[in-house]
């Protein structure tokens, strides 16, 4: 039994860990839109399209993630997004 405890206590703290890679969340539910700007969407790792949107800081953006905006449904592509998700995906986008 403490064996299966074990077991599933790493899976599940590796999984939260995974998901709080930029990368990872981006791989999984932003790159649809952000890797050709689809509907207006920032591009990936392209520095002039999100100038003006880091301008406004880590606040803003996840505002923007969270509430929707333009052709963004509210929470982009991830329901189980955490904010720290969010986070990380915006500063792998943004960079």
């Amino acid at each position: 039994m403490k064996k299966v405890i074990a077991s599933a206590a790493a899976l599940l703290l590796s999984t939260s860990v995974f998901a709080a890679d930029g990368k990872a969340v981006y791989e999984k539910a932003c790159q649809v839109c952000h890797a050709a700007g689809v509907a207006g969407a920032p591009v990936a790792h392209d520095a002039a399209a999100w100038s003006a949107r880091t301008a406004q800081g880590m606040d803003a953006m996840l505002a923007s993630v969270k509430a929707g905006k333009g052709a963004m449904p509210a929470g982009g592509m991830c329901g189980d997004c955490s904010d720290d998700d969010y986070k990380a995906a915006i500063d792998f986008m943004s960079k």
